[in-house]
């Protein structure tokens, strides 16, 4: 459990309040000041006088130590409030934090029980561990496993089950459990995912237990106590198939006792305690009549009962006898001379009457019964013993084939119950010291009760009669019983008690669990659940448990019920090993439990163990339960499980994380390891009202991209001030709507909100660059949407497109890879397209505008497009070798691809080329006027002054691509130049600026509209055209021009990303 720091104030603890702090008042008793906390000259933790101060201390005990202890008040006078001039009450107390359950508020305010080791833990744990099962399959165990293996199952259980105990000592000790009990502390240690998985199937494992113990209580019911009320007659005891019809009494008298039960618990929780202590009296007497059974057989060997035996066979006794004749007076009819025996033996040919004989079945301990009973069986079925067919009308024969796992998973549900003690934790006076002592020592006692009781049959009972399972040999009286002493009433009323308590125990602690799962409000589906009436009994959870109840007792006999349960509590107890694994091996600071004798190793050897049985007895079941509760995790994690306990699982993903981190080196990655780590950057306008395509449909690219498995980090830039709370708020406002806005496009990333004032954007985007991501996990590739430019703004000098050229420079300047998107706005978002993805091969970058075409193509929006590779090449080039060596360097990178050789011809540089230069400079100059007021105005009352000269003539030739370059200009800014401040005028003027232009100027130019010619005339169907992105300038001055070379090289194109690489994510052809 993580602990807080919570102020408390005097009024809750009920102590006056003095009206000063620093001296003893006639309203302060001198002890309240001089008992007060103090706080240390060096600024730590208050100092406690007299004893070392402990966070997690009992404020009541400390009230009722010194009821002046916390008169210490902060205000006006406190001698803090000069340094620290908060608006804060002093700390009077640090007290331990835990996660609050879902009936915390309403059970703290009840006065708790107070219940002490005994009462609390020990008593209730062996009442529910002790049940049906040790009475009615033990000792079949022994006959057929041997004493040995009997003793190696017993061993596995038990020791899975002590490995358990210890881990739970240790979770239930960390922290403070006031309720919630199992439940609680599973989920707040496994989070709500894992939690309510585990809850889920603790849930279901005391729902299916209470269908075993009530079909095993029909069990005794029908053969031990009352045959006579089998339907169908005595002879279809043996009839124990799926469909046979003693599977069929038992789901007609267990869903009687169901709705009886049903009944009971309906009335109330109180009904139910009152036959609690009558179950476990029965209980400990019926176990202690068979140690006295054990003792009195072998001080008068005489006094046990009789078996018939033809050689090995041990003959069923109603065959040989008649109705109304009680078992003791066996022997009078198991001799040569019975006519009803001889004739039963000569109908199937075993005419040797001196291999007859009627021998005591219970021996003692002075016999050579133990010795006998060493060795295992495991006959199968229809077999009396191993590999001996038995005839099943006259013999004992077993009805499902034995093996040592399948008697494991018979027999494992009678070791569990082991969690009874933390389900008791709300009433318990000292959590943390009953738990771990009553826990364990329940343990413990049971499983000495369990190999002892195994010792006892095996050496007081012969092995023939303890492998027959029903007592048909007995006249169908309970093996156990007859050996009880001083009578074997004893045994069976105690044993038939014992599974009706325990059967209404689970069924009423079962739909109070699933009422927590509920109130924790994880899973939407069990709402209802929740609700409880007005005696505070959750009657809706009380009605699915007792369906789910017959559905289970619909499954017919204990054996397969049994083999159910096994599982969802070994899933529940393996998962309560994990987290005490877990959180041993991280050693997170708040794992200090207070039992101290444990150890991750012995944690993982009870998970592995319980994994172990779960897949050694029956794999195919212990697939369904690890399938339904990864089912519920994913359920719970799609629904979005809004809950944060501090639990383990999280603080796994945190060490991982680190761990992995620091492994990863912060150097230049291999080329095979390259992805692209996204920074998405964004400074759009944020409105309640309106929502900005823009942002919405760059998130979409990105999540597009995520074929990459890359990180992905979302940043937006937000005008502000840093240090203003409004701004911080505002800050936070948008960072929640980024999040929610990637949620809607399944974009994973993180999201952050940047403030800035009005001169830090530069430095603010550096700064965000070389600091963002941790170690070797940082972004590599910046991530744009062309801006939408205002060249008449007053705010220009911070507007959207000066922004972007500051991203742009960082990000060359910072060596990133820069992917930008121009005509944003057109960019898809669910709809599936069709038709050719274009990649331009203008220059060698490594192949990453191949790679992120690639990634594109996985996603479901591009998939149905084609890819072509467009080699642009010269007068010079060889075409046929270049698209040949591009083919064969495509089929290497194995990426499927159509290529296209072009020769960029023309090299005569066109009148539009100077035009569209000149135009590209005047429009420089009047941005630079814009930054400088008083050389705009001088600028501007010079135009005025040209406007009213007569000669005046437009500069642009109309028709001309520069003309509609400057009237048009989209919300991107994709279709050509703004108009610039002026026009040129005079014909002398324009031609004499022509001549003065820079050669380099109108060579680029020329080259963006013989490219910008030559991809509308091969892409301008295409749905996706992505460019190498020109080299960038290293200079600011240069970024006017460098964006203006883009605009034409991309004019009239729907769809454009540009891209440019490194050089160092080089794509390679190894795997």
């Amino acid at each position: 459990m993580a602990f807080s720091v919570t102020p408390v104030s005097e009024s809750e603890l009920g102590v006056d309040q003095p009206s000063t702090t620093t001296a003893a008042t006639d309203n302060t008793p001198k002890a309240a000041v001089d008992n007060a906390p103090k706080v240390a000259e060096d600024g730590g933790l208050p100092a406690a006088s007299g004893e070392p101060y402990e966070r997690d201390f009992d404020v009541k005990r400390l009230i009722e130590r010194n009821d002046d202890l916390f008169a210490f008040q902060g205000g006006d006078d406190n001698h803090i409030s000069p340094l620290y001039d908060d608006n804060l009450v002093s700390f009077s107390i640090f007290k331990g934090y835990t996660t609050p359950g879902p009936l915390e508020r309403e059970e703290s305010k009840k006065k708790k029980a107070n219940l002490g080791v005994m009462l609390g833990v020990y008593l209730p744990t062996i009442q529910h561990i002790l049940g049906v099962t040790m009475f009615i399959r033990l000792s079949w165990c022994v006959g057929v496993a041997g004493l040995g293996q009997t003793f190696l199952m017993l061993l596995l259980c038990c020791l899975c089950t002590f490995l358990t105990c210890i881990s739970v000592s240790a979770v239930a000790t960390n922290g403070v459990v006031e309720s919630g009990g199992a439940y609680f502390m599973i989920s707040r240690n496994l989070g709500p995912e894992f939690g309510s998985a585990v809850g889920i199937l603790f849930y279901l494992a005391n729902t299916v237990a209470t269908a075993m113990y009530l079909v095993g209580g029909v069990e005794i019911l029908l053969l031990y106590i009352f045959p006579w009320l089998t339907i169908g007659g005595i002879e279809v005891q043996t009839h124990t198939g799926v469909f046979g019809m003693m599977s069929h009494n038992y789901r007609i008298y267990g869903t009687i006792l169901l709705i009886l039960e049903f009944a009971i618990v309906a009335m109330g929780v109180k009904f139910v305690q009152m036959l609690a202590p009558v179950s476990l009296i029965c209980v400990i007497i019926s176990i202690l009549a068979c140690y006295a059974g054990g003792v009195e057989k072998t001080l008068n060997p005489d006094a046990g009962q009789s078996i018939c035996m033809y050689d090995d066979h041990l003959i069923q006794s109603k065959l040989i006898m008649p109705d109304g004749v009680g078992i003791s007076e066996i022997c009078d009819y198991c001799t040569s001379a019975a006519s009803m025996l001889m004739d039963e033996l000569y109908k199937r040919g075993w005419n040797d009457s001196s291999l007859i004989s009627c021998k005591n079945g219970y021996p003692g301990f002075a016999s050579d019964a133990l010795i006998k009973n060493l060795g295992a069986s495991f006959p199968a079925e229809g077999e009396y013993v191993g590999h001996k067919v038995a005839d099943r009308t006259f013999e004992i024969f077993q009805d499902h084939t034995t093996t040592f796992f399948h008697l494991l998973a018979i027999y494992f549900p009678a070791v569990t119950g082991i969690l009874t003690g933390t389900n008791m934790s709300g009433d318990l006076k000292n959590p943390q010291a009953s738990i771990p002592t009553g826990t364990i020592a329940a343990q413990l006692t049971t499983s000495f009760i369990y190999f002892s009781l195994a010792l006892v049959f095996g050496a007081a009972i012969s092995p023939e009669l303890l492998r027959d399972k029903s007592g048909l040999s007995l006249n169908g009286g309970m093996v156990v019983a007859e050996l009880a002493w001083p009578n074997k009433w004893i045994l069976l009323v105690g044993s038939f008690l014992s599974t009706f308590g325990a059967a209404l125990q689970c069924l009423c602690s079962a739909p109070r669990l699933l009422q927590g799962i509920a109130k924790d409000d994880v899973i939407p589906i069990l709402a209802p659940f929740s609700k409880v009436t007005s005696k505070n009994e959750p009657f809706n959870g009380l009605i699915i448990t007792t369906i789910i109840a017959e559905l289970a007792i619909l499954m017919g006999g204990m054996d397969n019920i049994a083999a159910v349960v096994d599982f969802f509590f070994l899933m529940c107890y393996a998962f309560v090993n994990l987290i005490c694994a877990l959180h041993s091996l991280l050693g997170a600071p708040n794992w200090r439990p207070r039992y101290t004798y444990y150890h991750w190793s012995l944690s993982l050897l009870g998970a592995g163990l319980c994994f172990f049985i779960m897949f050694s007895t029956h794999w195919d079941y212990a697939l369904i339960s690890v399938f339904l509760c990864m089912a519920i995790y994913k359920y719970v994690e799609w629904k979005g499980a809004k809950k944060e306990w501090g639990d383990g699982i999280r603080g796994l993903a945190l060490t991982t994380a680190q761990y992995s981190l620091m492994k990863i080196e912060d150097e230049d990655v291999h080329p095979k390891n390259w992805r692209p780590q996204l920074l998405v950057l964004h400074s759009m306008p944020w409105s309640k009202e309106l929502v900005d395509i823009r942002y919405l449909n760059l998130l979409n690219l990105a999540s597009q991209l995520k074929a990459g498995r890359g990180l992905t980090i979302v940043v937006s830039f937000i005008r502000g001030d840093p240090t203003e709370a409004d701004a911080q708020t505002n800050a936070k406002t948008i960072k929640k709507r980024m999040e929610f806005d990637m949620k809607q496009v399944r974009l994973r990333g993180f999201a952050k909100a940047l403030l800035y004032n009005e001169d830090q954007i530069t430095g603010s985007l550096h700064t965000l660059i070389q600091s963002i991501g941790i170690g070797g996990l940082r972004p590599n590739t910046l991530l744009l949407s062309w801006p939408t430019r205002a060249p008449d703004s007053d705010e220009y000098a911070d507007s959207e497109y000066q922004t972007f050229t500051e991203k742009l420079h960082t990000g060359v300047n910072n060596g990133m890879c820069l992917v930008v998107a121009k005509g944003i706005t057109d960019f898809p978002t669910n709809v599936k397209l069709t038709g050719e993805i274009d990649v331009y091969w203008i220059v060698q970058d490594g192949g990453l505008c191949l790679l992120m075409a690639f990634l594109l193509k996985q996603s479901k929006v591009w998939r149905g497009c084609k890819l072509r590779i467009i080699a642009v090449a010269t007068m010079t080039d060889n075409n046929l070798k270049l698209q040949e060596r591009l083919q064969t360097y495509v089929y290497e990178l194995r990426i499927d691809a159509k290529i296209i050789v072009c020769e960029l011809s023309d090299p005569q540089i066109s009148k539009n080329a100077f035009e569209r230069t000149l135009l590209m400079e005047e429009r420089t100059r009047y941005m630079k006027q814009l930054r400088h007021p008083n050389s705009l105005m001088a600028s501007l009352q010079q135009q005025q002054s040209r406007d009213s000269s007569p000669d005046i003539e437009l500069s642009s030739t109309p028709g001309t691509p520069a003309t509609a370059a400057e009237n048009s200009v989209d919300q991107d800014g994709d279709n050509g130049s703004e108009k610039p401040a002026h026009s040129i005028t005079n014909n002398t003027d324009k031609e004499k600026m022509l001549q003065n232009l820079d050669p380099t100027k109108v060579h680029k130019m020329h080259t963006a509209l013989r490219l910008n010619e030559l991809i509308l005339n091969n892409s301008g169907n295409s749905q996706l055209v992505l460019l190498n992105l020109p080299k960038a300038p290293k200079k600011k001055e240069g970024l006017e021009d460098y964006i203006h070379y883009l605009e034409v090289l991309s004019d009239n194109v729907k769809r454009v990303l540009f891209v440019r690489g490194t050089g160092a994510e080089v794509i390679t052809a190894s795997s």
